[in-house]
């Protein structure tokens, strides 16, 4: 819809250029190090050095956000940008890539520092493997995100790997039910559920389970469906792809089929022209049906029942997935929240809200397991576009470091093991009576 659009690309590319222009060079200043006694007179850091150019592999959901996210920290650490979009976006992304041509001629820059590439895979494969892009960030499936490991592995360039997920909302039983609804429906809703944080297992504590399906079947029945260009008010857009449908339609007969109860929903709208699935609701879902571990990518909210509103319980069941991205607990206790969340084996996590990790953009933003590895936004993520160098200077005018004569060649085996060993007691001894016999050490040794 029009206000998804607004929300996940306009909003979040906004904050992230503002956090850029807050906090970017401070978080690409050299990182000074603490030293050792030994080395009291060397000053040591880290400086940030940008890699060259990088090759990003965006996916077909947030076309514009996706493309511009690595094309902000790419030229702001000082890189090149070739992007390979998806073959669904082609021509938005096309739109897009002007725009960002348009703003760096503006300001003086050439618009060549960054390109865009159309085409299927073939096209990636060849991004990945082109020996003049530096570092590749892919953000998809799993199973591609395998290809472009494989694809980078012979040249040993690293991947930053943000893949699927599939985040857990948690309500516990002392919540009120008119706060937690709007954040269920947001969160399995926004973007037609074409959201890699997206909520796809809300689970729901027994004693509130009946009431909370009783009273959010209607809202979700309810949402409506349509072009988000018409004139008409549309809560749900429509899918991008219509394989998606097809996949997200065998999710719901495989789960219904052993025993998961359909509220409403569960086929394809064809009251409206397009690729639209209707909003769907099942509960009952069990860990014996696809949906229970595989990625959904669509309009579905899939409720589970925590049994005996134990947290425990709880903690094990949002484990039992092989994803890992996001995940959050609404509680009437924070600290309860916090407790249980800080439990989840996953990259992100919210008490008592959905998604705001993403608009913080000082946080790194990236999952575990098959949600992939890396992070962008934050310190992390701008850094992750640079060779962090290790840097050690002189800090005091005219000391500079020598070899002393024991551990110089030609060595004296006796002499220099002597000396080796003063050193290591006086810097490293658990006493100063150790200390001191290694000072005794240096001199017979010197």
């Amino acid at each position: 819809t029009q206000e998804d659009a607004l929300l996940g690309e306009i909003l979040t590319t906004c904050e992230k250029i503002r956090t850029l222009l807050h906090h970017g060079e401070t978080w690409l200043e050299p990182s000074k190090r603490p030293v050792n006694p030994m080395m009291i007179h060397k000053n040591a850091y880290v400086e940030y050095v940008p890699l060259g150019v990088l090759g990003i592999i965006a996916p077909w959901n947030y076309p514009f956000h996706n493309m511009l996210n690595h094309v902000l920290s790419g030229i702001f650490s000082g890189n090149g940008v070739v992007t390979k979009c998806s073959e669904h976006t082609s021509w938005s992304s096309v739109y897009f890539h002007s725009i960002c041509r348009a703003a760096l001629e503006v300001n003086g820059f050439d618009p060549e520092l960054v390109q865009l590439c159309t085409g299927v895979a073939e096209t990636g494969k060849a991004l990945v493997e082109c020996p003049h892009v530096d570092k590749i960030f892919f953000t998809g499936s799993p199973n591609v995100g395998r290809h472009v490991m494989k694809g980078a592995a012979p040249f040993l360039k690293p991947v930053v790997l943000e893949l699927g997920g599939k985040d857990a909302m948690v309500f516990c039983e002392d919540v009120k039910l008119k706060d937690v609804i709007p954040w269920a429906m947001r969160g399995c809703f926004q973007n037609c559920g074409q959201n890699c944080c997206g909520v796809e297992r809300l689970f729901v504590y027994e004693s509130i389970a009946h009431d909370f399906i009783a009273a959010i079947v209607e809202k979700v029945r309810s949402l409506r469906q349509g072009c988000p260009l018409s004139e008409n008010m549309v809560d749900c857009g429509a899918m991008v792809m219509d394989a998606q449908c097809t996949l997200v339609q065998g999710l719901v007969d495989d789960a219904v089929s052993k025993g998961a109860t359909l509220h409403c929903g569960g086929k394809r709208n064809t009251s409206t022209r397009g690729q639209f699935y209707e909003p769907t609701l099942l509960s009952g879902v069990t860990p014996n049906m696809r949906i229970w571990k595989e990625e959904v990518f669509g309009p579905i909210m899939c409720v589970i029942t925590v049994p005996g509103d134990n947290d425990e319980t709880c903690v094990q069941m949002v484990n039992d997935c092989a994803f890992g991205l996001g995940s959050s607990v609404y509680s009437a206790s924070t600290s309860r929240a916090l407790a249980i969340g800080s439990q989840f084996n996953t990259g992100m996590f919210t008490a008592n809200d959905f998604g705001v990790n993403y608009l913080i953009q000082s946080l790194p933003f990236g999952g575990v397991k098959e949600s992939g590895f890396g992070r962008f936004a934050g310190p992390e993520g701008l850094r992750s576009c640079c060779l962090e160098r290790s840097m050690v200077v002189d800090r005091i005018p005219g000391v500079r470091t020598s070899i002393p004569g024991p551990i110089d060649y030609p060595m004296n085996t006796k002499q220099g093991m002597g000396f080796g060993k003063g050193l290591i007691k006086l810097f490293y001894g658990d006493s100063v009576w150790v200390k001191a016999r290694g000072i005794l050490d240096l001199i017979r040794n010197a």
